[in-house]
């Protein structure tokens, strides 16, 4: 039984795998064809558009907006949608709308994808997953479009508001307004307020949104008190939500005090405007990758606090990158627990499980060593006169698929190219393929004695 699991989970792994391969393979042959396109574009850069888009990354080597047709843009559309969602979610849906029965297997493969206790209820549940997503959007939408309808004209304003909703929401970052982001709506709340909750409620994930509606019908019901709307959520839920407001308090924060004298970016605004600002770089750290500042003229420490936010990203079932949330805040409180002399990481009065624990930091290390590995082969690659720290930064947002960029991107050779496109793949599949490997991989030790234990030195 426990080999059948095994089997699944690398099967799960697989398709995954081949499943983004082929959508992104596809959809660089599509942004190729001269029907996509308002100028000549390289398959390299067709393969880097597709890539991104896929990864939900946002780093780009051309500008979409002056780059592609009406076609590219509804198939880059297109792209985001399905790297937000993932593919399993999307063929999910397609075999839904054809009426398909979705065989045992095919359940067995979206709760390994979900990471789900049991395969009841998984068609439930993309079917959820997908109601949401599309309510979400519609009404980020119809919030655009009050400001870009006015700007734009209904047919163009409409198309820019559904367009910039779905990159939002999918925390994909990819604008189709020109080649400095949302930097002109910089002091506008409504686009600001729109981008940011629809980028906070992908990076949340699926499951915290319906534990936080389920918990509200239970107190609408009376069936719990209003006071424990909070208590009565899963760990998982709590965890999500109370390391997100951190972050991401942290975050604004941290860029508030850092950039608040420099003129290039926050200094010449009012403070209610560096506030805003501020809050909108640390929400786009969620990996979003929309900008309202350009990243290369902050400081390098205001830089370096992006990268770690970056590094660590939304988090898990959502549309978010990085090593998640929720994994760096159970292995801070397993250093806590050391430090006080505890054995068990507890938390919200839970224990976490050592296996969640040996998971987790072998995600963040894997990550890391990605991370280190990438940055390694851009700066050979790169010549001297680009900056080390722009490098890194480049390298974070794409191991985070951020896709925040100190203007670095465009202008990178053809070998670093294929790093950063590397580097963002494994960004978007890391944490949940590099976790069903580590979980599916066979151990030859199973099936023998457990080894004598020996203590070495450590610290």
């Amino acid at each position: 039984m426990k080999q059948k699991k095994r089997s699944i989970r690398w099967n799960t792994m697989g398709i995954l795998v081949g499943g983004f391969l082929a959508v992104i393979l596809a959809g660089a042959v599509l942004l190729w064809l001269p029907v996509s396109n308002q100028k000549p574009i390289t398959f390299l850069d067709a393969l880097f558009t597709a890539t991104t888009s896929v990864c939900v990354t946002g780093l780009v080597t051309v500008t979409p907006a002056t780059q592609f047709t009406l076609f590219g843009k509804v198939v880059l559309l297109i792209l985001i949608q399905i790297g937000g969602l993932g593919v399993i979610a999307c063929a999910t849906a397609f075999f839904i709308i054809l009426k398909r029965k979705i065989t045992i297997k095919e359940r067995v493969l979206i709760q390994e994808t979900y990471n789900m206790d049991s395969i009841g209820g998984m068609v439930g549940l993309v079917k959820r997953i997908l109601t949401g997503t599309l309510l979400v959007e519609a009404a980020g939408a119809l919030l655009y479009a009050v400001q870009f309808i006015p700007e734009y004209g209904p047919v163009k304003g409409a198309g820019y508001a559904l367009f910039h909703s779905i990159s939002a929401f999918c925390n994909a970052g990819i604008d189709i307004l020109g080649d400095s982001s949302l930097a002109k709506y910089a002091l506008n709340p409504l686009v600001n307020i729109t981008t940011m909750l629809l980028i906070v409620l992908g990076g949340l994930g699926f499951t915290v949104w319906y534990d936080v509606i389920e918990n509200g019908k239970r107190i609408h019901r009376h069936e719990v008190p209003k006071r424990w709307w909070f208590t009565r959520l899963k760990l998982h839920s709590k965890l999500a939500i109370v390391t997100t407001a951190v972050l991401l308090g942290i975050g604004t924060l941290l860029t508030l005090v850092l950039e608040y004298q420099n003129p290039e970016t926050i200094g010449q605004m009012s403070f209610g405007g560096k506030l805003m600002t501020s809050l909108f770089q640390s929400v786009t750290t969620r990996t979003a990758g929309f900008f309202t500042i350009p990243q290369a003229s902050m400081h390098e420490e205001t830089r370096f606090v992006c990268m770690i936010l970056m590094f660590i990203g939304g988090s898990p079932g959502g549309t978010a990158g990085g090593v998640k949330t929720t994994t760096v805040t159970m292995l801070v409180l397993t250093c806590i627990t050391l430090v006080r002399g505890g054995h068990d990481t507890e938390c919200f009065g839970r224990r976490i499980s050592r296996s969640n624990f040996r998971m987790g930091i072998t995600i963040i290390m894997l990550a890391f060593t990605i991370f280190l590995t990438g940055t390694t082969l851009v700066a050979i690659f790169e010549p001297d006169s680009t900056p080390f720290l722009n490098i890194m930064y480049e390298t974070a947002s794409a191991i985070g698929t951020v896709g925040l960029t100190a203007d670095v991107t465009a202008g990178l050779s053809v070998a670093s190219r294929f790093v950063i496109m590397i580097m963002m793949f494994a960004g978007r599949l890391g944490p949940m393929t590099l976790a069903l490997l580590f979980a599916g991989k066979p151990n030859p030790r199973d099936r023998i004695r457990e080894l004598p234990s020996e203590r070495i030195m450590v610290g």
